[in-house]
């Protein structure tokens, strides 16, 4: 009591409003991504139960160009935005899925799933912002899962856990009937979903304290340019850590102030990096991959946003 009365009331006040804002940026980061992170640890339990390692090899290529291709297009099945694709891909990784595979399917799927084509469509009409939104993170996830295709050696790439045995407690036998699978389905979805839950919590956090004390109305005052307006709308991307399913509504209200090429590179860069997913990535990836997979997405969403600034629009 004795503190609280010899700070001056307006820095009480501003603290206070500081706090509310805080709370409701957090609530809704956390309240958006919850439904699709439940939804991606259904369909690891899933995966897990009704999907083997035989299973698996037959449906993708271990050849690396082809796998990595495949990969990206397995997004178009699963409606998994970046937070419920993390867990998903985590147990694909168990079965046996190539590295190349996983690591562009992780990138492709937050875009190429139906619930966000649709959802841009509605935002920019089916048009030219959707097909290169499309076109764009397909040929990002493609690039980044080649690149990752020449590591040989798993162990340099995934956390332990993954490289090595597997520790899952619940186990699905061949024999077990339907329902019995589908019971163990869901503990696994349980456990999957308080495991990478408390990251995505800790990322949202994160999110929501930058939002909080880090202007918004400063960025956008100098993302003029060709350039500086890529970048920013790059930074905004990692800040806001929205739901690729809303994120092109939210999009649509920078078109005024803001080029193509700038909001283009928002809604390609946005659903493959932002501050909860890279929580998440560090679950399943080492730090020295995380960094890849950030840094080889930002430098082609800004090549992409360039070139449409300068050459296209």
């Amino acid at each position: 009591m004795l503190t609280a009365s010899l700070l001056p009331v307006s820095f009480l006040s501003f603290l206070w409003d500081r706090l509310n804002v805080f709370a409701t940026v957090f609530l809704g980061i956390f309240m958006e991504a919850v439904p699709y992170l439940l939804l991606g640890t259904f369909a690891s339990g899933l995966v897990e139960v009704f999907v083997d390692r035989e299973q698996m090899s037959r449906w993708v290529s271990r050849r690396p160009a082809a796998a990595t291709i495949s990969g990206a297009f397995m997004g178009m099945v699963f409606p998994v935005c970046e937070c419920g694709v993390v867990p998903l891909t985590r147990r694909l990784f168990k079965k046996g899925l190539p590295l190349s595979a996983g690591i562009s399917f992780l990138l492709a799927a937050p875009v190429l799933n139906p619930i966000v084509v649709l959802s841009t469509a509605s935002a920019f009409g089916w048009g030219e912002m959707l097909f290169w939104r499309f076109a764009i993170s397909l040929g990002i996830a493609v690039v980044v899962g080649l690149i990752f295709s020449f590591q040989k050696d798993t162990v340099q790439v995934l956390r332990p856990t993954l490289a090595g045995e597997d520790h899952q407690h619940v186990h699905a036998e061949p024999n077990d009937p339907a329902m019995e699978k589908v019971r163990k389905a869901l503990l696994i979805t349980v456990d999957e979903f308080f495991d990478m839950g408390r990251y995505l919590i800790l990322g949202a956090m994160l999110a929501a304290g930058l939002q909080t004390f880090i202007a918004q109305s400063s960025l956008l005052a100098i993302g003029n340019g060709p350039v500086l307006s890529v970048l920013i709308m790059l930074l905004l991307a990692i800040l806001l850590s929205i739901c690729s399913t809303v994120d092109s509504f939210v999009a649509l209200g920078f078109t005024g102030a803001f080029s193509f090429g700038a909001i283009l590179s928002f809604l390609v860069f946005g659903p493959m990096v932002d501050i909860k997913s890279v929580m998440m990535y560090l679950q399943v990836f080492k730090r020295r991959a995380v960094f890849y997979i950030v840094v080889l997405p930002f430098m082609m969403s800004l090549l992409a946003g360039l070139i449409f600034n300068y050459f296209v629009k």
